[in-house]
């Protein structure tokens, strides 16, 4: 089994983390987007390397807490390794966590089954 389809039940622990690893995509991504689109030019173009200096050990630092959420994610949702290696990369590409995020909360937009509360 990969990861939930529509036709998948997703307990609250996938969803719980789902949403989690979500937020950290997206905290991730704009960071990098910050890092790459704003800081990089001013620091090579402008000779102003103090925004370089901030916003890479943070992005960093939100790096590996999406490293975790991402394997936590994957170990709830049974990814096979490739997946989760594929996923955890996608916080290293500009855009791309924004594309891996959608692809890997797809089941929660489109509406899978989950349990009942007394399941």
């Amino acid at each position: 089994m990969t990861a939930p389809t529509p036709t998948t039940t997703l307990t609250p622990k996938v969803v719980a983390a789902m949403k989690r690893y979500r937020v950290m995509a997206w905290v991730v991504g704009t960071g990098l987007l910050v890092l790459v689109l704003v800081a990089m030019p001013l620091k090579y173009f402008a000779d102003a390397p103090l925004l370089v200096a901030i916003v890479g050990p943070i992005h960093g630092f939100l790096y590996m807490g999406y490293l975790a959420l991402t394997a936590d994610l994957a170990v709830k949702s049974r990814w096979p390794v490739v997946r989760l290696l594929l996923v955890a990369l996608a916080g290293t590409i500009p855009f791309v966590s924004f594309v891996a995020e959608r692809k890997v909360t797809a089941p929660l937009r489109d509406g899978a089954p989950r349990p009942s509360p007394q399941d």
